[in-house]
């Protein structure tokens, strides 16, 4: 059976426009052969993203969902086209990064079928399966262990070192790895990216802070006083969550690039 990247090319080359369905897996959505949105069921989609962020509450979103969709949630003034704009990249860069690999699947598609929030912004399979690709070569960068992926979590029970700085996501994971959920359970549970908490996850590993609920920790020579710096861009504040852009293609490879750089920041 083809990849579904491969699929997705011969769709793209037909200029189809439908749904993919890949089993329980996910859905990717096209028009006219490009990929207008992606959902998958191990991540948070884009609604859940903006009803944790405080944007919008979830039953305002199945309102809209109903009732006039993206045009209605835009004209309500709960977000703006950047704003949004943003959130979807992120559910389908999210998205593509745990659908793209999924094997064994028979994918279906079904002609005509779209989803509430596409058909404003583009994306073309070689760009995704090029960000994929980072995003997994920045994983095994930071943390060359892959188990920590799938392995319920839970914080490190001595913290080696006297001060260390969390980044938002950083912080919500380590509080919430209660040796229970996995890392993308925690996505689901907190609302955030399942790649952004994986990464925050090797991230914590490689400095100590967080294990497999199963691992036995050597006892450190010298526990130190921990001082944690929680530094927050507090989405419910009412500041934006991303720039105002359209659904040109060159906005969406300038908010790759700053979610990029915002990666390599945190």
């Amino acid at each position: 059976m083809p990849s579904l990247d491969t699929l997705l090319a011969g769709l793209a080359k037909e200029r189809a426009t439908g749904a993919l369905r890949v089993g329980r897996a996910g859905t990717v959505y096209l028009d006219d052969g490009r990929i207008t949105y992606m959902t998958c069921a191990q991540v948070p989609g884009a609604e859940r993203l903006l009803a944790a962020g405080g944007r919008v509450p979830e039953s305002a979103l199945r309102r809209l969902q109903a009732d006039g969709g993206t045009e209605r949630l835009l004209e309500e003034g709960r977000v703006t086209l950047g704003e949004l704009q943003y959130c979807v990249l992120g559910a389908v860069l999210d998205a593509a990064f745990f659908l793209l690999p999924v094997t064994g699947a028979r994918p279906r598609f079904r002609p005509g079928e779209g989803h509430w929030l596409g058909g404003r912004w583009y994306f073309d399979v070689p760009g995704l399966v090029r960000e994929c690709a980072r995003r997994r070569a920045r994983l095994a960068e930071t943390w060359p262990r892959a188990d920590l992926d799938t392995s319920p979590v839970r914080a490190a029970r001595r913290m080696p070192g006297q001060s260390v700085t969390l980044s938002d996501v950083q912080w919500e994971v380590a509080i919430g790895a209660d040796g229970e959920a996995t890392p993308l359970e925690l996505a689901k549970r907190l609302g955030r990216s399942g790649y952004a908490v994986l990464l925050a996850v090797r991230r914590l590993a490689a400095a100590g802070l967080i294990v497999a609920a199963a691992e036995t920790e050597p006892l450190p020579r010298r526990v130190k006083r921990l001082d944690v710096a929680r530094h927050r861009a507090d989405a419910t504040a009412g500041g934006p969550l991303g720039p105002v852009v359209t659904g040109d293609p060159t906005d969406i490879e300038l908010l790759l690039r700053l979610r990029k750089a915002l990666e390599e920041l945190t």
